[in-house]
């Protein structure tokens, strides 16, 4: 029989190789899941797998994906590093699109290229500004950050709602919710001619390497990632808790709103009820299968993007319901918590115990 057996310190072996173990129980889970509902298992981890990287365009639309992903998953990292579970950055995006969008909105015929800069800056304070809802009332009233993260993405969703539905709402678009598309002079700056990869591919690698210089090089990243793992060592260093909680939500809170910026100023160009995408709720799958390193996120976003587009060509070339995304992605999620046991245990076979015999 078989016996966890806890080991004497964590794998670092482990450590690399059960994500990776996940992935294939995930694809091996997928594939009956394929067999169970009647469609072709080939065909299915292609749409999944291969298409998304087929070809130049692929790979572009790939990217479009992983971009907001990752840029939302550099924050909560160093959120969850610091033991501050900030599980409502879907919100955070939503209301940094909102931001952004309010200030594409008041451009004009005379508006200068200033005002992407404007937006980005808009969308992250929106972020920030949000997440300082949840850093306030976990500092001064001590309430769960949890809970209330994950409440205020509701709001975020009716106040997006509000004003797609009402004061934002394009006179000229035949009563469908949503605002005018926004003028081409707010757009931002696309890599290549042709292609939707903008520049916030280059703005989520360049916040790869300043994460990684944060947590590794500094001595505030330091002083985060102690008080995560050993709060009362973090106390006895004299590192500030409150300092660390208000440094990590304001951080995750301005990447998410980066994120949101980035998307209704780029790929979507307007905003919509739609805006919502679960970027943010994804990006916590991104961030732990990426162990939390900023190199690491950077796989796991490409990733979990595929399930995004794969997702999206299981409905249309295979009739499957878009949903399936989601169960990619929990279905990851879970094998990954499963595998982790791994780094703390190892399987040892046992010999079953005899039987005594009756008297």
């Amino acid at each position: 029989m078989l016996k966890l057996e806890p080991r004497p310190q964590a794998s670092k072996f482990w450590s690399v190789a059960s994500p990776i173990l996940a992935l294939l129980i995930t694809v091996v889970i997928g594939v009956i899941l394929f067999v169970a509902l009647g469609k072709d298992p080939v065909k299915g981890l292609q749409v999944f797998f291969w298409e998304p990287i087929k070809s130049p365009y692929a790979l572009g639309e790939l990217t479009v994906k992983a971009t907001p992903l990752l840029v939302i998953a550099l924050g909560l990292a160093v959120c969850f590093r610091s033991n501050v579970w900030n599980i409502g950055a879907e919100g955070q995006f939503i209301i940094g699109a909102v931001a952004a969008g309010g200030v594409a909105l008041l451009a004009g015929k005379d508006t200068g290229r200033w005002i992407v800069m404007a937006i980005v800056l808009a969308g992250i304070l929106g972020g920030m500004a949000w997440a300082g809802f949840v850093a306030l009332l976990r500092d001064r009233f001590n309430a769960n950050e949890i809970l209330v993260s994950l409440m205020l993405v509701y709001v975020a969703d009716m106040v997006l709602s509000y004003l797609v539905y009402g004061p934002w709402k394009d006179p000229a678009g035949y009563n469908f919710p949503q605002t005018k598309n926004f003028d081409a002079i707010t757009q931002i700056p696309r890599l290549m001619q042709g292609s939707r990869v903008s520049i916030g591919l280059l703005i989520a690698l360049a916040g790869v390497a300043a994460l990684w210089v944060f947590l590794f090089r500094t001595r505030a990243g330091f002083a985060q990632q102690v008080g995560g793992l050993a709060p009362a060592a973090a106390r006895y260093a004299g590192f500030s808790s409150r300092k660390a909680l208000w440094i990590a939500l304001l951080t995750s809170g301005g990447a998410a709103g980066l994120a949101g910026a980035l998307e209704v100023a780029g790929p979507i160009g307007q905003l919509t009820p739609y805006v919502p995408a679960g970027y943010g709720f994804a990006a916590i799958i991104v961030a732990f299968v990426g162990r939390l390193h900023p190199v690491g996120m950077v796989f796991s976003a490409v990733l979990m993007s595929m399930f995004y587009i794969g997702g999206e060509l299981a409905q249309s070339r295979l009739g499957l319901p878009k949903s399936l995304t989601g169960v990619f992605q929990g279905l990851l999620l879970f094998t990954l918590l499963a595998c982790d046991t791994l780094m703390a245990y190892r399987l040892r076979f046992a010999a079953r115990p005899a039987l005594k015999e009756s008297a």
